[in-house]
């Protein structure tokens, strides 16, 4: 008896979706060590090392994954549902585009809105799977719980990097109209102090609602932990490193291990792509994104934001990859009630 509940404690603990989560909270936690070690001692590394850094881990670390997670919800679904799923999602990039050119501000508003959605409504459903969320226990306490996961991305580093983002912010607007600048400069200024309050407020009642409801439970413990991670990691790390780093090292990187879980859960439920489809997809999948970006690079104004090369491209992919987040969110989860790209059994 007792040996047999070592072997089902060892294979629990190697599991796939285990290493990952853990690899996810030691690489934050490094990161937010050194570059707190870096700050304490004044030896940050440049900006145009921070942009590097931020190209790499958005580019060619995580820009593959978020192909993988669409072609990982399309591949068992049919031909008929993936064909509506691709003319929504090409709609919603379209609009989303459009939006830029009438209402700039308002579409880099949504597009801040879309990272927050993205992180945090991702995460949550990681928490579902792997981590544990049996503390959370009505809709809205979710809801709650999606926002100050995904306001960790977005709003922290607003309160304490707002130069930062204020300059990229107004590249990304002057690829449209560089005359909203001190528009833009107002809204930061008014909504810093707002957001920050709220989402403090929101920590606090997220992190209060899940103890009184749950108690000091395994899973409330971890949503603590993990929780003053993420908003240490987006105080401490400079903003360009922090959102450049994030989606590889937490997002991807977990949405891997809830992906591992979930074929682990259903892999007598569907039948396997044959190896040429599942490259082909790949293939297609990559060249429609490209055409997307070079779209953009065609019909944006200023598509380099009026900055010089580097900050340029920092502004011009954050634009782009907001653009095809949007219906990532939208139409990957939100409209797919029946599976959708986090999905968990």
């Amino acid at each position: 008896m007792s040996t047999g509940t070592l072997s089902v404690g060892v294979n629990r603990s190697i599991q796939p979706e285990s290493i990952t989560i853990l690899l996810s909270r030691v690489s934050l936690l490094g990161v937010l060590l050194l570059f707190g070690a870096m700050t304490l001692f004044g030896s940050l590394p440049s900006l145009e090392t921070q942009m590097v850094i931020y190209l790499v881990g958005m580019v060619a670390l995580n820009l593959p994954h978020g192909g993988y997670e669409h072609f990982s919800n399309l591949r068992y679904r049919g031909l008929p549902f993936g064909s509506r799923y691709v003319v929504l999602y090409l709609a919603a990039i379209a609009a989303f585009i459009t939006l830029f050119f009438i209402a700039p501000l308002l579409a880099l508003a949504l597009a801040f809105a879309t990272a927050v959605a993205k992180g945090g409504h991702g995460d949550l459903r990681v928490m579902d799977a792997v981590v544990g969320s049996s503390h959370l226990k009505s809709r809205l306490q979710r809801s709650l719980a999606a926002f100050v996961r995904g306001g960790a991305v977005m709003i922290v580093p607003l309160y304490f990097f707002p130069e930062t983002y204020y300059m990229f912010s107004a590249y990304m607007l002057a690829m449209f109209d560089p005359g909203l600048s001190s528009a833009l400069w107002a809204g930061m200024e008014t909504s810093r102090p707002l957001l920050a309050g709220l989402y403090a407020v929101a920590v606090l009642v997220h992190l209060g609602w899940g103890l009184l409801a749950a108690g000091v439970t395994t899973s409330w413990m971890t949503d603590l932990g993990e929780t003053s991670l993420l908003i240490g990691f987006f105080a401490v790390v400079p903003v360009v490193i922090s959102i450049g780093l994030y989606f590889p090292l937490w997002y991807s990187m977990r949405q891997s291990g809830r992906s591992a879980y979930v074929h682990r859960k259903t892999a007598d439920e569907h039948d396997g792509l044959p190896v040429p489809v599942v490259w082909g997809a790949f293939i297609v999948g990559a060249f429609a994104t490209g055409l997307v970006a070079a779209l953009l690079w065609v019909i944006a104004p200023n598509p380099l934001g009026n900055a010089g090369l580097l900050p340029g491209l920092v502004a011009f992919y954050t634009i782009f990859i907001c653009i095809v987040a949007l219906p990532h969110v939208v139409v990957g989860e939100w409209l797919d009630v029946d599976r959708g790209i986090w999905y968990v059994p």
